[in-house]
């Protein structure tokens, strides 16, 4: 019953979450769009079933859970690429979009089929066709219970807990889109006397299914769900962090795969046997490798292999970066080969530009992959920004570091396994790269403007999504921020109304930087008086506000325009 509520929550967050938009014009329309009248020559058209919106999603739970549980079991025995089935669901969909634009089509397409008995024929139309289609190339958005599912899938842990969580998921997921595909069918039905009405239904359904189909290709959902913030993240997260989330393992899920990384604890000083390394997996793009190619983890046998988990605007992997570029730069010719796997914390972070623009503003040269499905996260049951995995010559994790700092231990084992691995090789002198990684305490807490994670506002009132007026208040609690003016509250950012508006922020550290977007001049104002005025532009980016060499407790002021959105301070 567990797995059956948290799949259940877990579709329906996802049912309602904005990388469901592409796909419900398509809900929407076809649930209750007629179907061309075969044999009547005249192009006649007959209301679309009472069950066809039912059947639709039906079609799209069908084939999505088997796509998700065993499509790649079954493309891996029939040595076909992992798209093969996206494809195929994107070349349905043009077809079965034809057939409606042109009836002669759907007739011809029929065809075949006309050997069945009468009542069976009659069924054409009933939309099954059209969600096993959806399913095929449904990609909702990636949330604990999904990526619990598709590491499942991908190692074959498939038993009846998986199918049940699964199914539940699907069904989560269903619900309401068989509520637009019902909605769909009531519109359409109460214009049924406008007959002359029902060959543009059928048009505007056909032309939205190719326009789907055109849109998957050019991967323009993930750039749709890049323009809307993801307004569930947090709900996804109470989900995982739940009792009855983290009993399933939503919170890391362990897998024959993974289980032996309990064995290593974090910086330990000495080098551990932890299991053979998780494959890489689930990445959307390769970044610094021949042609984007992918490349896999069995295939650098032989060599020594570092996995850093990062995102390009993490202040921790911002100090962390100059380390892992280091040893790259040091040891890639005795042996070492870094991968960087990029896992977003923001949904900006997912865009390939925003990621290739970050790597070459730290120097990164060695293979990032971009994990926007969080799927190789979720394998290697990770939860920090940074993160690296040490993995010896064999394929077996050694070492794991969590967070910041311990550089020196890292490096040292890294010339460990070197020397394990070609008892020849010569190495280079460490190298010489300060640690700058803050002492417990000694900074404030990274502060995040969005509504999902604001934790220390010390406005005196409620803090939520949605526009209010906000008013700094005279006395303000260390390390937290307050607004004052009209301010736009969304999931990950905060940006004026109409008017510059401001925000204070109370902080301890050496260095404050704040993570914006968009187009305008800030304005900052230290606690002397003193004010500066930096220029935003373009995509979410780091600036800084204050820096120096030791550290300060003070207060900042920043006036923001309208068309900057501020996305958090960080702090150094």
């Amino acid at each position: 019953m567990d797995l059956v509520i948290i799949g259940v929550l877990g579709g329906l967050i996802t049912g309602i979450s904005p990388c469901i938009l592409p796909v419900l014009p398509v809900i929407f329309l076809t649930g209750g769009t007629p179907s061309a009248r075969d044999g009547a020559g005249d192009g006649e058209v007959l209301p679309a079933r009472r069950s066809r919106p039912f059947l639709v999603i039906a079609g799209l739970v069908l084939s999505f859970s088997l796509v998700t549980l065993v499509g790649s079991l079954l493309l891996g025995l029939l040595h076909l690429p992992q798209d093969v089935i996206r494809w195929a669901g994107i070349a349905v969909l043009v077809v079965l979009g034809v057939g409606l634009i042109i009836p002669r089509f759907e007739q011809l397409l029929e065809k075949p089929f006309q050997w069945l008995p009468r009542r069976n024929v009659e069924n054409r139309g009933s939309g099954f066709g059209v969600g096993l289609a959806l399913g095929a190339v449904f990609v909702p958005c990636a949330g604990p219970v999904l990526a619990a599912i598709i590491v499942a899938g991908a190692t074959g842990r498939i038993g009846l807990d998986t199918v049940v969580l699964t199914v539940s998921f699907a069904v989560g997921v269903a619900l309401p889109l068989l509520v637009f595909a019902l909605a769909g069918r009531g519109v359409i039905q109460r214009i049924r006397a406008f007959r002359n009405r029902e060959r543009g239904l059928r048009i505007t359904a056909g032309v939205a299914m190719i326009a789907l189909a055109i849109g998957l290709v050019f991967n323009v959902p993930q750039m749709l769900q890049r323009l809307v913030p993801d307004y569930t993240a947090g709900f996804q997260q109470g989900l995982a962090n739940s009792p009855q989330g983290g009993a399933l393992g939503l919170g890391g899920l362990v897998t024959d795969e993974n289980r032996d990384l309990d064995k290593c604890t974090n910086d330990a000083t000495p080098l551990q046997s932890c299991g053979t390394a998780p494959q890489i997996r689930g990445i959307q793009q390769w970044l610094n490798t021949p042609g984007g190619a992918p490349i896999d983890l069995k295939s650098l046998r032989g060599k020594v292999v570092l996995i850093d988990f990062w995102a390009y605007s993490c202040i921790n992997c911002q100090r962390s970066i100059p380390h892992v570029v280091a040893w790259d730069k040091a040891y890639s010719a005795a042996g070492l080969q870094v991968i960087g796997v990029h896992s977003p914390e923001y949904a900006f972070e997912k865009d390939p530009g925003n990621v290739a623009a970050g790597a070459r503003d730290f120097g990164i040269d060695y293979p990032v992959a971009l994990d926007n499905s969080l799927a190789t996260w979720t394998a290697y049951r990770n939860r920090y920004w940074p993160a690296h995995y040490l993995i010896d010559a064999k394929g077996v994790v050694r070492h794991i570091s969590f967070g910041e700092g311990d550089y020196a231990t890292t490096e040292r084992l890294i010339r460990e396994l070197l020397q394990q691995a070609d008892p020849r090789v010569e190495l280079p002198k460490q190298t010489e790269v300060a640690d700058r990684t803050p002492k417990a305490g000694s900074t404030t807490r990274e502060t995040f403007l969005g509504a999902t994670k604001a934790v220390n506002f010390g406005g005196g009132t409620a803090y939520r999504a949605g526009t209010a007026d906000f008013a700094l208040p005279s006395a303000q609690p260390e390390d937290s921020f307050a607004m004052d003016g009209a301010w736009d509250v969304q999931t990950q950012y905060a940006t004026p109304k109409d008017l510059p508006a401001q925000v204070r922020l109370r902080y301890h550290a050496t260095e404050v930087r704040m993570v914006l977007a968009g187009s305008g001049e800030i304005t900052v104002r230290d606690d002397e008086g003193a004010t500066k005025t930096i220029a935003v532009s373009g995509t979410p980016r780091s600036y800084a506000l204050r820096t120096g060499s030791s550290s300060h407790q003070g207060t900042l002021t920043v006036t923001v325009p309208a068309g900057v959105q501020a996305y958090s301070f960080t702090f150094g």
